[in-house]
């Protein structure tokens, strides 16, 4: 039997009796657009679609959202056949008791493509009814483009879309202070609205777009830091995906898997505050300072799954947790967050968050494939981990064994020469800023010694030099050495023997 898909429709008939999956009111589908969303994956809509979806039903907000695709994916035209809905699965562990939620996401209007309707786009710019914006483009997307040009069809940033689509605002309005909007960037960057703002003005310079602009971004459009937290593994694989698709009785080429647990943290004064219609939700903080929410969760979730992404694609593990269970595996992740990174958290109950992050890894309900992880490999590591290694170095004079292990798996995870690891992870796992590592490769691949003392030196692609840090570079080469000899399971295992006892305090060789 051929199943109906998701649409308008089948929602206006969805019998008000089915209790197993949670429709939207049909008003909820005619709500104005008032939302600007750069992006189209899976955390948005695993976090923000449903709190404003939420906002709506309780009849606080009363707006939906336009999404805006950037990078080629086709969720655009899939969300577009399905009338801008999906599906969100909620699964975990609620008091220990498993618990599984299903519902139909009524927030989206439509999505449109920035490369081939740009200037619908626009047109988008040009709506009164517009207050907030949202972006999520990795950690990666928050990055100055001096080549960048106002009269791109799109601009190829999205700084650069964002600063066209808001000076075609200004315009429109004549800079009138009331028709400036809320910007909410979800990147995983410290201080995202702030570099954001700062990008946006600078672009605005370098275009000459003129000082009425400047002054109107400053004054009018607040710019909110903000932290994400939740693990939205997104669509399942088609196997799971197709059970699901059974038990709802209609496709849904966008639904969405995530777990329970959600946070989402704002940094905003009171002009931002009064704007944004889910501030009094139970997963939404918004405080004047959001530091400690975002270091502790950038640090000891973000910077665990980057920690163990190489070591886990190496191991043969599939997805988080598999990792996690595996005996090795699951003993390297534990050692990373509890010993070497939550130590040296500047946030309270650091080592409570970590254990709790440790059971979320550990969802038998979540699917979250470290492949999918693994994208842009090279700037996480340079946002999540160096300064965790640099922090445990500091503090403690010594090196940290077992993230020393892990960037030495990153370099061997950056040869790509198999190991164990698919083509097809390969090509999931796009790495933009990874250049100069594989240029390493390709030039001292004989001398996998010197690759990694040179690797460590690369000041600019990781922002600190640590070869600097005592011993750091001789325990990367050492740990890479015995990968390439034997294999990086086995390394694992030896690394893993000797650092039950306590590494030196500073070493010219911290090979384990």
């Amino acid at each position: 039997m051929t199943l109906p898909i998701l649409s308008r429709d089948l929602v206006r008939a969805a019998p008000g009796s089915r209790s197993d999956v949670r429709f939207p009111a049909p008003e909820l589908l005619d709500l104005p657009e008032r939302v600007v969303q750069f992006g189209t994956g899976a955390l948005l809509r695993g976090l923000v679609e449903p709190l404003i979806d939420d906002a709506n039903a309780r009849g606080e907000f009363n707006g939906r959202i336009v999404m805006v695709g950037q990078t080629g994916s086709g969720r655009d035209r899939a969300l577009n056949r399905q009338d801008g809905l999906f599906t969100l699965v909620t699964r975990g562990l609620v008091e220990g008791e498993p618990r599984t939620e299903r519902r139909v996401v009524a927030s989206v209007s439509r999505a449109l493509s920035a490369v081939d309707e740009w200037s619908e786009v626009l047109a988008c710019a040009r709506d009164p009814r517009l207050t907030l914006i949202f972006s999520n483009t990795t950690e990666v997307g928050i990055v100055l483009d001096e080549k960048d040009t106002a009269e791109a069809n799109p601009p190829r940033s999205f700084p650069g879309k964002l600063t066209r689509f808001l000076w075609e605002r200004a315009r429109a309005f004549d800079f009138d202070p009331a028709r400036g909007v809320v910007v909410l960037p979800c990147e995983l960057v410290t201080d995202n609205g702030t570099l954001l703002r700062d990008i946006v003005l600078r672009l605005a310079r370098l275009w000459e777009l003129g000082g009425r602009f400047e002054r109107w971004v400053e004054s009018s459009v607040p710019f909110c830091n903000t932290l994400v937290d939740r693990i939205v593994p997104g669509t399942p694989a088609a196997g799971e995906h197709a059970a699901e698709e059974a038990e709802l009785g209609y496709t849904d080429a966008l639904l969405t898997v995530s777990e329970e647990y959600a946070l989402f943290a704002i940094e905003a004064g009171p002009e931002a505050r009064a704007l944004l219609p889910f501030a009094g939700d139970p997963r939404v903080v918004v405080a004047d300072d959001i530091a400690p929410y975002r270091e502790r969760k950038l640090r000891l979730l973000n910077g665990t799954h980057t920690a163990m992404t190489p070591v886990a694609l190496l191991c043969g593990c599939e997805t988080v947790r598999d990792a996690v269970e595996d005996e090795d595996v699951g003993a390297f992740v534990r050692r990373v967050m509890l010993d070497e990174i939550a130590p040296f958290v500047a946030a309270p109950e650091a080592e409570a968050f970590a254990r709790e992050v440790l059971e979320r890894f550990a969802n038998p309900f979540i699917h979250h494939e470290i492949a999918d992880i693994a994208l842009q490999q090279t700037m996480k590591l340079r946002v999540r981990i160096v300064p965790a290694i640099l922090a445990f170095a500091r503090e403690t004079g010594a090196v940290p064994a077992s993230l020393a292990f892990a960037f030495a798996a990153y370099l061997r995870w950056m040869r790509r020469d198999g190991d164990g690891v698919g083509l097809d992870v390969e090509q999931r796992a796009a790495d933009d800023q990874g250049g100069p590592i594989r240029a390493l490769w390709a030039e001292r691949g004989a001398d996998p010694a010197s690759v990694a003392r040179a690797a460590c030196a690369d000041e600019a692609t990781w922002g600190a030099d640590l070869a600097t840090v005592p011993g750091f570079a001789d325990a990367v080469a050492g740990y890479l050495a015995r990968m390439l000899a034997i294999g990086t399971p086995a390394a694992l295992a030896q690394h893993l023997a000797r650092a039950a006892t306590p590494e030196p305090r500073t070493t010219a060789g911290v090979g384990g």
